[in-house]
């Protein structure tokens, strides 16, 4: 009775420690990314950039609709850094006369959502068919990689074409044909990772422990994959953000009354010659988002791999 006792104060006072043992290797290793973050001034000024895309995408539509809608035909082609005309035709106006800024703030809601959700709609098939394929083999494998092939025979940009010019173009068929284009690159991902990480020898010790295939897949297998994954997945989103852009600047993506800025684009380039801005503005956005995706994807990139990171780390002591 006594020693049932003892045991019981032991646990009951361990508990509390680890817990904190946790929550003190959790918040060190949120201030050594932060640390690794701030030493690397492009992927910071990265990260601020969609920080504030972020925002534009939650109360751009919410402050500015009306703005981006309004017609002002006085207006009409007014060139950036027309503060006389307020503050809002900064980068100028439209055809319409409408705010250039305004228009551009309310289009980055479908620009970012169609190309958030193509890429985790992607994410998720795909990862779910290379864990299958790369833990199961054989014909399992070998009936999902020819599943990829054939879609991967047919470029993005074509098939988008294809599937979007017999269906009605619009956001869900947008973000359902872009998702399916990038199925095989997330499904031959994970299955590479995954033919190297089913040998380790943890995955044999839950094997040989009656583990279920699946609590194997998500459980043990799924979390090591899930760094490359993320990495993956922020340069698709920039690929996919193009190729939307791409769609609507041939007319069939996104049609109005909706916009983004890939439509902007498209609708700026018959004022070329007398109204530059109309395509510039938005074209920089693309361009500007697109970068910041690649330069922070290639930050989470060294985060995510212990060796980069201990490298890294080693380095920046040393000067200092």
């Amino acid at each position: 009775m006594p020693l049932s006792i003892r045991v019981s104060g032991t646990a009951e006072m361990n508990a509390p420690v680890s817990l904190t043992l946790q929550t003190s290797a959790t918040s060190s290793g949120f201030r050594d990314a932060i640390g690794l973050l701030w030493r690397d001034k492009l992927a910071t000024l990265s990260a601020i950039l969609l920080l504030i895309v972020l925002v534009c995408v939650l109360l751009g539509p919410w402050l500015l609709a009306d703005k981006a809608r309004a017609v002002n035909l006085m207006a009409r082609n007014a060139p950036p850094f027309s503060i006389d005309k307020g503050w809002m035709f900064f980068l100028g106006a439209d055809a319409l006369g409408r705010s250039l800024l305004a228009r551009i703030i309310v289009a980055s809601q479908n620009t970012m959502v169609i190309a958030t959700s193509a890429v985790c709609l992607s994410l998720v098939l795909g990862g779910l068919f290379g864990l299958i394929a790369g833990y199961k083999g054989g014909w399992v494998s070998a009936l999902l990689l020819r599943l990829a092939d054939a879609i991967m025979s047919f470029p993005s940009m074509l098939l988008a074409v294809i599937v979007l010019f017999v269906f009605d173009p619009g956001i869900t068929n947008v973000i359902f044909v872009l998702a399916i284009s990038r199925i095989p690159i997330f499904l031959r991902t994970v299955r590479a990772e995954v033919l190297e990480i089913k040998e380790r020898m943890f995955v044999t010790a839950a094997r040989a422990m009656g583990a279920r295939t699946d609590r194997i897949l998500l459980r043990h297998i799924a979390p090591m994959v899930l760094p490359t994954v993320i990495n993956l997945a922020a340069l698709e989103i920039a690929f996919v953000m193009l190729v939307e852009s791409g769609l609507s600047f041939l007319g069939i993506g996104i049609q109005p009354p909706e916009v983004t800025w890939g439509l902007m684009v498209a609708d700026g380039r018959n004022y070329l010659g007398s109204a530059w801005w109309l395509a510039f503005w938005p074209g920089v956005a693309i361009m500007l988002v697109t970068m910041a995706l690649n330069l922070l994807s290639n930050w989470l990139r060294v985060v995510t791999d212990p060796v980069e990171r201990w490298r890294l780390q080693t380095t920046v002591s040393r000067h200092d």
